[in-house]
């Protein structure tokens, strides 16, 4: 069957329309992840670089969008029927392209990119410190192994990303930064320093963009952002600490209760926000999750670099009360004197500097 996106068109397997991209059994296009292709476009758009890796093909749908957004293409496949369509695909659309029958770690070890994307089904962590070492100029990963991640698996999420993940409220955000402490560890290695410079949780994925700059100092000063996070379950208080070493907090001190560490997770910045709006405004109007994406960049934007969230309903929840309008809930953090935002991941979650008990106070 044929499917249009972004101004392309691509034939894709009718029989595996749907399915997750980059499992390596059988060639993939996953139409809920127009609105990731739509932005990755987006960046594309947004910065000046010439070559792009699409490392796992599949239908070839990123490397035609990529190519046809003027980008010299290079794809990769262990699949041999994924290679031949993805080839196809780029003819059919009138655009020039390499496609590889080969493993693209064994490419990425022998040859450089301005772009590398990362697109794997799962964990992107076998792929990341050939990535690193091929990417010039940009990183682009998506994470689909969201459980793992967020702590909801934990022996896992231990095994493939090397921190302690814990299964918290703010698991969106729990995921995404322990994926980023990942990334930013694996490129420090090679003297890398990996920048997030956009990321959003979407679709139970994770995606982010870093920039990459060579050099021990740079990625020195991307080390100094990892840390860890101490949580209470019980009324939901949390802190963290930029460092090296864990100091875990043995008891809540708002409540008196036990508490989870999570770490090393990053700490940083998960977006720079003058980044995402370029992004925005180089994504077209033709595109099929436009307005959608525009949207979602804008709120990624806006947000605060908390490295946590709440979510309001949970709170009203161990208040025994009932939730009010979110807009009144953050305008009375503001009025007193605290910074707030809302998030993109979520209609009622919402960062802000104020701990638990000055949320309650500010609120009441």
């Amino acid at each position: 069957m044929e499917v249009s996106e972004g101004g392309v068109t691509v034939a894709v397997p009718e029989e595996r329309h749907g399915a997750s991209e980059g499992s390596g059994d059988g060639v993939f296009y996953n139409p809920v992840q127009e609105l990731n292709r739509d932005v990755t476009v987006g960046v594309l758009r947004a910065v000046d670089c010439d070559s792009y890796l699409d490392a796992m093909t599949a239908s070839g749908v990123r490397a035609v969008r990529a190519a046809d957004a003027g980008y010299d293409v290079t794809a990769c496949d262990v699949d041999e029927d994924a290679v031949a369509l993805a080839r196809r695909n780029l003819e059919r659309n009138g655009l020039d392209g390499e496609v590889h029958h080969r493993d693209v770690n064994a490419h990425m070890h022998e040859h450089y990119h301005d772009v590398v994307d990362l697109d794997p089904f799962g964990t992107p962590v076998p792929f990341a410190d050939a990535a690193v070492r091929s990417g010039r100029e940009y990183l682009c990963v998506t994470a689909t192994d969201t459980a793992p991640l967020c702590g909801a698996h934990f022996e896992s999420g231990v095994r493939s990303y090397g921190a302690v993940p814990r299964n918290t409220e703010f698991h969106a955000e729990m995921g995404l930064r322990v994926l980023l402490s990942a990334l930013v560890r694996t490129a420090a290695r090679y003297d890398v320093a990996a920048r997030p410079v956009l990321s959003h949780v979407s679709s139970h994925y994770v995606r982010t963009y870093l920039r990459l700059e060579s050099g021990a100092r740079a990625a020195d000063r991307r080390i100094e952002e990892l840390g860890y996070l101490d949580h209470c379950q019980r009324c939901l208080w949390r802190d963290h600490e930029a460092t090296l070493v864990a100091d875990p907090v043995e008891e809540c001190p708002n409540c008196g209760g036990s508490t989870w560490t999570a770490g090393p997770v990053w700490l940083g910045p998960a977006h720079d926000a003058g980044f995402v709006r370029e992004v925005a405004a180089a994504i077209p109007d033709g595109f099929g999750t436009a307005a959608e994406s525009r949207g979602l960049l804008e709120t990624v934007a806006d947000e605060l670099h908390e490295p946590t969230h709440y979510d309001q309903h949970r709170l009203y929840e161990r208040w025994n009360e009932p939730a009010t309008a979110m807009d009144g809930f953050l305008a009375a953090l503001r009025a007193a004197g605290f910074d707030a935002s809302r998030t993109h991941y979520g209609g009622t979650t919402f960062k802000t500097n104020a701990d638990v008990a000055a949320i309650r106070e500010a609120v009441d």
